[in-house]
């Protein structure tokens, strides 16, 4: 199984495909994983874990089927291989509760979902001259 550079959970389709053309239009040899919900991105990070492997990040969608964002989020940093890859929680909410959970949960940051198209090539820019640029990275 090839390592994405970001592994991203998100349950809307449409946002998932306006991301995965915004990170082409940053950075096009990003590789991109996505999955649906948290059941199977609790596989993937499982397996992930097992395999010794991991993504460079990881955003995650706060209100997922099955397991929600948090849910996820605590299991990532309660597995010592997983623990240090950087979590965005990424989501439509910006209910200050649902920022504070994150972070207190272990969120590295957590961002807003942009509304348009543009906006969200602005955001992803903005995290990946972060992630990818700028932070000392620990894996």
């Amino acid at each position: 199984m090839k390592t994405p550079d970001i592994f991203y959970v998100e349950d809307d389709v449409d946002y998932a495909f306006f991301m995965q053309s915004a990170l082409q239009e940053v950075k096009d040899d990003l590789s991109l994983t996505i999955v649906e919900d948290g059941a199977e991105a609790l596989a993937r990070l499982q397996s992930f874990a097992e395999s010794k492997t991991k993504p460079k990040l990881i955003l995650l969608d706060l209100n997922l089927p099955g397991l929600s964002g948090l849910d996820l989020l605590k299991f990532i940093r309660n597995i010592p291989y997983l623990k240090t890859i950087p979590v965005i929680l990424f989501s439509t909410s910006d209910n200050p509760d649902d920022v504070k959970a994150s972070i207190e949960f272990g969120a590295n940051a957590y961002l807003t979902k942009p509304v348009g198209y543009d906006n969200l090539i602005k955001c992803v820019h903005s995290v990946h001259d972060f992630w990818f640029n700028q932070h000392l990275r620990l894996n």
